[in-house]
């Protein structure tokens, strides 16, 4: 009979297994989609414009891609119900609730055999963290359509998972003393809900640099003139996405939600730190990355709110913050010495 703390394992792998799955049928349902989204008559331009390589498409005109963005907007919008049902987007949902379910089971299973909530470390925390990113997901998936990011969100759990089971794990062991306290439960679950948001945000600017590159070829091709030799403008799934301004729009609504829990997360951690070390900033390593990440984001969300930084660079401050913060998580963690390294794989200072 396996200890909890095995069977924990166990459930984690087997959510690894699963997400890969859904990555799977996510991918598959991306390719598929973006072949059967052309109708006759968009499919008879298309051929003609079609590159040797096969995986990109262009449209013929400024209107063709308006009208796919009215489209694309229109489906981001629609109620779950009235929803386009795609088999293997369905198959992808369906096993990432499934995988999601397994990593609930594998995270209580952990916190119930530790005794205590189940972030106190390097492992826990990515555990925690990635847990949440599937979550907040499944989340946004009741208001928005969001699952051409399926295969995005899956296959970065699937990695991040993956790789902290394999190199981060560590057996249970009692907490250290700083650690014993209610502002651990506080702090670091919203450190985990911020980074799982930011996640969300990384994903969706990362498709709007994409669909952004394919609307200036689009548009760039349209000027050059019906006589000159069709160019490639992109993969074809990006058909199926609403416009960059549209990705771009919902990467800052959320970043700006992230940038909320984020700073609780850094209120919190001083207050903790006050009443662990009796001083509320130190200049510890891990105090000043979290407040780099905190000033990236506040200037991301200030440089567009108030100077207008619209396009790519809005979208390369939102995948500099996410960066900052993975950097933060492990990096940090790893080669930096400090009073906040608990990864269980290090000694701390």
């Amino acid at each position: 009979m396996p200890s909890l703390e095995q069977l924990s394992v166990l459930l984690v792998w087997t959510a690894v297994a699963i997400y890969a799955l859904a990555f799977i049928a996510y991918t598959w349902d991306l390719a598929t989609r973006s072949a059967k989204s052309l109708d006759s008559k968009d499919a008879a331009k298309v051929r003609e414009l079609v590159g040797a390589g096969g995986a990109s498409a262009a449209v013929s005109s400024a209107d063709d891609l308006r009208r796919e963005q009215d489209r694309a907007e229109a489906a981001l919008k629609a109620a779950p119900a009235e929803r386009s049902r795609p088999v293997f987007a369905r198959i992808g949902t369906a096993l990432t609730w499934l995988g999601f379910l397994f990593q609930v089971g594998g995270d209580l299973t952990r916190g119930i055999a530790a005794g205590r909530v189940p972030w106190a470390d390097m492992y826990e925390f990515a555990l925690t963290g990635t847990m949440l990113m599937i979550g907040v997901f499944l989340i946004v998936l009741f208001r928005y359509d969001l699952r051409f990011l399926g295969a995005f969100i899956t296959g970065l759990v699937v990695l991040l998972l993956g790789l902290s089971v394999m190199n981060f794990y560590v057996p249970i062991t009692p907490l250290m003393d700083p650690l014993k306290s209610p502002w651990l439960v506080i702090h670091v679950f919203m450190a985990s809900l911020a980074t799982a948001i930011f996640a969300l945000a990384f994903g969706l600017s990362v498709m709007q640099l994409l669909q952004q590159r394919r609307e200036h070829r689009i548009l760039q091709a349209q000027l050059a003139g019906p006589d000159e030799a069709p160019v490639k403008v992109g993969w074809g799934f990006l058909r199926n996405l609403p416009s960059s301004d549209t990705l771009e729009s919902l990467s800052y609504r959320f970043a700006i939600i992230g940038f909320i829990f984020w700073s609780f997360t850094l209120i919190a951690g001083s207050i903790w730190a006050n009443y662990a070390w009796g001083r509320f900033w130190g200049f510890d390593t891990k105090e000043v990355w979290t407040f780099i990440i905190w000033v990236v984001y506040a200037g991301y969300i200030h440089a567009r709110a108030t100077r207008g930084w619209r396009g790519t660079r809005s979208a390369w401050l939102s995948i500099i913050g996410f960066a900052a913060v993975m950097f933060n998580f492990t990096v940090v963690n790893l080669f930096f010495k400090g009073l906040h390294v608990y990864s269980g794989l290090t000694t701390s200072g």
